[in-house]
């Protein structure tokens, strides 16, 4: 006699399927953060069984709009990304949401994107401490290596912020470029 095997479909979404049902049965928007070699990508999802709705979304590309001359992926990139993408979903009613990491470790730009989520107005729980400090936001420890390269290795420097300066940005200016582009966004969107 031939037994008959049952078919069982292989889950092939790259999503950890614990956070996920969580994100699902809280029935609170989520902030899906991705972030690539290059951009970053912030978006407010209503998950549902029948198909997830994106209420709002940003891309790092769009920072090139209020001129942002820095990386589009680290930390001050992925906050001012984040605070374009709350103003957007504060605008379609998002009032709280939680963070969805995915199959991503949690890291101190996830931290960003959550502060600037939070500075936007939208709540999302997270202790104080697992988010980054204001200084880290601003850019200050990239001014500040960037200071002691110039000092100490030219030619270092020269080599690890070759991309910038190429587009004629001083990455020891990081601070004062990042609160020029906040205030423009912050102008702009309230």
């Amino acid at each position: 006699m031939v037994s008959k095997a049952r078919y069982i479909p292989k889950l092939r979404r790259k999503t950890n399927y614990k956070k996920r049902k969580a994100a699902v049965l809280s029935r609170k928007p989520i902030l899906c953060v991705r972030i690539s070699n290059e951009n970053t990508i912030i978006q407010y999802i209503l998950p549902s069984l029948g198909g997830d709705k994106v209420l709002a979304s940003a891309h790092s590309r769009q920072l090139l709009k209020y001129n942002w001359k820095g990386s589009r992926n680290n930390s001050p990139a992925v906050y001012l990304t984040s605070l374009l993408a709350s103003y957007k979903a504060l605008k379609a009613g998002v009032k709280d949401a939680i963070l969805y990491t995915g199959v991503s470790p949690y890291s101190s730009r996830f931290g960003a994107a959550i502060k600037g989520a939070i500075d936007a107005g939208i709540k999302i729980p997270a202790d104080e401490k697992s988010l980054p400090s204001e200084e880290r936001i601003r850019g200050e420890h990239i001014a500040k290596y960037a200071k002691y390269l110039i000092e100490n290795d030219p030619n270092r420097y020269h080599t690890i912020f070759s991309r910038l300066l190429a587009e004629g940005f001083k990455p020891e200016d990081y601070p004062k470029h990042f609160d020029r582009v906040r205030s423009l966004i912050i102008n702009e969107m309230r």
